[in-house]
């Protein structure tokens, strides 16, 4: 492994358990404008992609009589509903965070938008470890552009080069690898060989573990960019 200065992690489906949650809240809300499953909605395609893709994309099927940024933020509604009540944070991450966090900066680079990272960063009050957060809220082009990882390099204050991305969606690891950073991908979604562009895949946290805190030549963690842990 490189010797990296900071760690970025996307957060669905590599913090929180929650792709199942998202074609749920999606279900859901079809089944109350009456499509149940006549939708026609392929989800895996949509993996590591905000909802605004694939609301576009049902919208110009379908034609609802709503607009869309109504269909987002009622789809968002349900999603935050669920996170509070299942609470689903993968049971290694607490534990994770808390041995990176003495050696590497971390960030967060996620497709989804603030409300919905800052209601999933309050369980187990993962924000304490995040010294930056970037959303799609932040930039111009989502994943697989490299925007997303860019933008929390810049609020780290480290270059792309000095980023390794834990990611668990082909998009996003296509994403990073184009904004110039390493990526360990974990099989949380995507079995491996879909994920065959990451600079390592690994199926389980303690994989990314023995990758990341194995023995290396001392080097010196960047201060945060606000001088304190946000």
């Amino acid at each position: 492994m490189n010797t990296y200065r900071a760690i970025i992690f996307d957060m669905d489906g590599v913090l929180v358990d929650s792709e199942p949650r998202h074609i749920q809240a999606f279900l859901e809300v079809f089944r109350e404008m009456g499509f149940g499953e006549n939708h026609g909605m392929d989800f895996t395609a949509y993996y590591g992609r905000s909802d605004r893709a694939l609301w576009s994309d049902f919208v110009e099927r379908h034609h609802p009589p709503y607009p869309i940024e109504h269909l987002i933020a009622w789809k968002q509604r349900r999603f935050i509903e669920i996170i509070r009540r299942e609470k689903p944070i993968f049971p290694a991450i607490p534990g994770l965070l808390d041995r990176l966090s003495p050696r590497y900066v971390l960030g967060l680079a996620s497709g989804s938008v603030h409300p919905v990272i800052e209601e999933v960063l309050a369980l187990r009050n993962l924000r304490w470890y995040f010294q930056a957060v970037a959303s799609i809220q932040d930039v111009e082009h989502p994943k697989p552009a490299p925007d997303v990882f860019l933008r929390a390099a810049d609020l780290l204050n480290v270059r792309p080069a000095e980023c390794c991305v834990l990611e668990d969606a082909a998009v996003g690891v296509e994403a990073a690898r184009k904004a110039g950073m390493d990526v360990i991908a974990i099989t949380n979604t995507l079995p491996r060989e879909q994920l065959t562009h990451a600079t390592h895949v690994v199926q389980n946290y303690e994989e990314i573990e023995k990758l990341l805190l194995s023995p290396h030549p001392s080097d010196p963690r960047p201060s945060s960019p606000q001088g304190r842990r946000a």
